[in-house]
């Protein structure tokens, strides 16, 4: 074999041979990668640096669509070596993912026979109905002809979501697989009998396919450009052709365009912080899907990329101000799922809200118990105060109307089941072992505890549940009245300051300045310092006696890291900075506080909060908060500490920065009376302007800046359209 043929045999043919060089520096491929998420629908694709997906270790990589993984690796070789890369970028959208890369030092008997950089490949990625769509742009850069051997190795598990987070199977189903001159079928026949499907079709056809390996020979002209497409569609029985890949992008574009298209805007004159919100922005709208009811937002990826209640409906609660469409989606939504019948191995009773929703082979086998699992003792209260802050922000009772059996429902299942002792306290217990032990938004086995660390006995009434519940009767109560229910009206009423009177007496700790993070199964205070506390500030249960400790409490160092208000103190005796919710940071946690800080009066320390929680997301990869991050305590010239398996996008953590911002604006609406109003209106120092744009109520919007003033703020009034009006009170 001549060099020149053993060159093309091991995948490209040379140029001239490097010259001997003892200071040359040869390139090789880096054997960790950083990660990058797409999603559309009810599918997400979690792929690295280079494009590839399951090419190294650590990640949940994959394509998955409906909690079930439909490619488990996708890895690109030029020559059978990997590409270096040159550069990657997640477009500001997050609708786009493109890779820059070129080819690695090709090595004959210990000598460069082919110098790195010849070609450059561009791989763009992205996500659009159930379909990954890549196209690889390959480009002899070089003064000559070459021929270039390119592959794609790939397969799939079908593995389960729950299977990808670690639980094991003693039984799976079948797999099979097919290839033709341009496709590959590879099928799962599952347990609960139903057939899924993952198509790989490459255009043009490969020169090589197999079922696990599609291989191309180009030859390609002194700067002459090939390009390569690849479709991954995931799909239950026979999949139908997908739309081809310049179609679907724009498809994709103008799908995010429309759902974009009303929604207020904000800028200010921080351009870190605008990066934050950007990203933030961008996040929550690809995790928006579309569903029968109109839009959710799915609650994080990788692993809850579906339908769950309570992060739903906080989500929507931060983007309420901006796009109140997204509230209408999701209570319609939950209403739809809200729970008819008692099912005790779903944790449900009638009136309950859904915590969460699973479409995998798992759940369908009840492997695990959330197909449709019901386990949340605050999403019910929580979707009744959606309900009535939605009415309040749009004015759209004729909403409030269709949805009032369903709030109805929710009352009833307050005030009945979710009160088994009609001591006057929500409280839950788990009616199956195989459910959530904790079903509060600190969910981990050990959130609940006494001050000398034993776990707390059910049932359990949480602190911040007993204020959610009492903001859901005032607020219904608002509505009830307004649809002519006045009897009901005055009976929410009273409930909610019979309520108020009771939590006082009932969780206040005089020793420790701060409310029970719960009262136990013998109505027992678990007298812990937490954040579930700082929450109850925004709800309005907290009396202002109360209110001026709660607020010195929370920026107390063992509170307050620099970062963010910790999930536990400092003191408590579970305290740990690394735990999942006993000392970490939550983005969404510290949100509900900052708005409750800034109801209360307690500007300052909502804009220390504010402050440092954004300085946080300037230290985050693509600046783009996380689910929740580590509490240990901020040192100068160091950024946060992660937590390890944080789902990042997460909803309720990217709306954050806008409902910090509301804090900041003292939004109020009157929708009958065409005004939105700036009630008390603040700047953290950290902002000196903050612009708003189209921000709208009824058919009519308006444009705001608010700047800083010496010790006060100034309002200007831009753009109005329709009859409007804007108050500073």
């Amino acid at each position: 074999m001549t060099p020149a043929n053993a060159a093309i045999h091991s995948g490209i043919l040379p140029q001239a041979e490097a010259e001997a060089d003892q200071f040359y520096i040869a390139a090789r491929a880096p054997l960790t990668r950083a990660r990058r998420t797409l999603k559309h629908g009810d599918s997400f694709l979690v792929l690295d640096s280079h494009g590839d997906i399951g090419a190294s270790a650590g990640e949940a990589d994959g394509l998955f669509d409906h909690d079930t993984r439909y490619l488990e690796r996708l890895e690109l070789s030029i020559g059978g070596a990997t590409p270096l890369l040159l550069g990657f970028n997640l477009r500001d959208d997050n609708l786009v993912y493109t890779v820059d890369l070129t080819n690695p030092d090709v090595y004959k008997n210990n000598r460069v026979v082919f110098e790195k950089s010849t070609l450059h490949i561009v791989r763009t990625t992205f996500l659009w109905q159930s379909t990954a769509y890549q196209r690889l742009a390959i480009t002899n850069q070089s003064d000559h002809a070459i021929a270039v051997r390119l592959a794609f190795g790939f397969g799939n598990d079908f593995a389960d979501l729950f299977e990808v987070r670690g639980l094991t199977r003693q039984r799976r189903g079948n797999m099979s697989a097919d290839a033709t001159s341009d496709t590959v079928s590879l099928r799962y026949h599952g347990l609960d009998g139903v057939t899924r499907s993952t198509s790989l079709r490459f255009e043009p056809a490969p020169t090589q396919l197999t079922e696990s390996l599609a291989e191309y020979h180009l030859p390609l002209a002194p700067k002459q450009r090939i390009p390569i497409f690849l479709s991954i569609q995931c799909s239950h029985g026979e999949p139908a052709r997908p739309p081809r890949f310049f179609k679907a992008m724009i498809d994709a574009h103008h799908h995010l365009k429309r759902a974009t298209r009303d929604i207020a805007t904000v800028t200010t004159s921080n351009d870190v912080f605008n990066e934050v919100l950007c990203r933030a922005a961008s996040d929550l709208y690809m995790l928006m899907t579309d569903t029968p009811q109109g839009p959710f937002p799915y609650a994080g990826i990788p692993w809850y990329s579906t339908t769950f209640g309570r992060d739903g409906i906080i989500t929507a609660i931060e983007m309420l101000w901006f796009d109140p469409r997204v509230a209408r989606g999701v209570l319609r939504r939950l209403a739809a799922t809200q729970a008819k019948v008692d099912d005790p191995a779903n944790d449900a009773q009638p009136g309950k809200i859904v915590h969460e929703m699973r479409g995998g082979e798992m759940a369908a086998l009840r492997e695990v118990p959330f197909g449709c699992y019901y386990g949340s003792v605050d999403a019910t209260p929580l979707f009744v105060v959606l309900a009535g802050l939605y009415a309040e922000r749009t004015g759209d009772y004729g909403t409030i109307e269709e949805l009032w059996p369903a709030i109805e429902a929710a009352l009833g299942w307050m005030d009945g089941p979710a009160d088994a002792d009609r001591d006057g306290f929500l409280e839950y217990y788990r009616m199956s072992e195989e459910g959530l032990a904790n079903q509060g938004w600190k969910d981990s086995h050990d959130a609940i505890c006494h001050a000398d660390g034993h776990l707390a006995d059910g049932p359990i009434a949480l602190a911040e549940v007993q204020g959610y519940v009492y903001m859901a009767k005032l607020l219904a109560a608002k509505c009830g009245r307004r649809l002519g229910h006045r009897r009901r009206a005055s009976q929410l009423e009273k409930q909610a300051a019979r309520l108020a009177r009771r939590f006082d007496a009932a969780f206040w700790c005089a020793d420790i300045e701060t409310y029970a993070i719960a009262l136990d199964g013998a109505k027992e205070p678990c007298r812990v310092r937490s954040s579930n506390a700082g929450q109850l500030l925004f709800t309005g249960i907290v009396p202002p006696k109360r209110a001026a400790r709660l607020a010195d409490g929370l920026l107390r160092a063992q509170f307050f890291s620099g970062w963010g208000v910790r999930t536990l103190s400092g003191l408590e005796r579970r305290y740990n900075p690394m735990s999942y919710h006993n000392g970490s940071i939550w983005p969404h946690d510290n949100a509900l506080i900052v708005l409750g800080l800034a109801r209360c009066g307690f500007k300052d320390a909502a804009g220390r909060i504010f402050e440092g929680l954004s300085q946080a997301a300037a230290y985050m990869e693509l600046r783009r908060l996380p689910e929740l991050f580590c509490g240990f305590q901020r040192r100068r010239g160091r950024g946060p500490t992660l937590y390890p398996v944080a789902c990042s996008p997460q909803a309720w953590a990217s709306g954050a920065p806008f409902l910090m911002l509301q804090a900041c604006l003292g939004l109020e609406f009157d929708p009958d009376g065409n005004e939105i109003r700036l009630r008390r209106p603040w700047l953290p120092d950290f902002l000196d302007e903050i612009n708003v744009v189209n921000l709208s109520l009824n058919n009519a919007s308006v444009d705001l800046t608010l700047r800083r003033d010496k010790h006060d703020v100034s309002l200007r009034v831009g753009r109005r359209s329709g009859d409007l009006r804007v108050t500073f009170v």
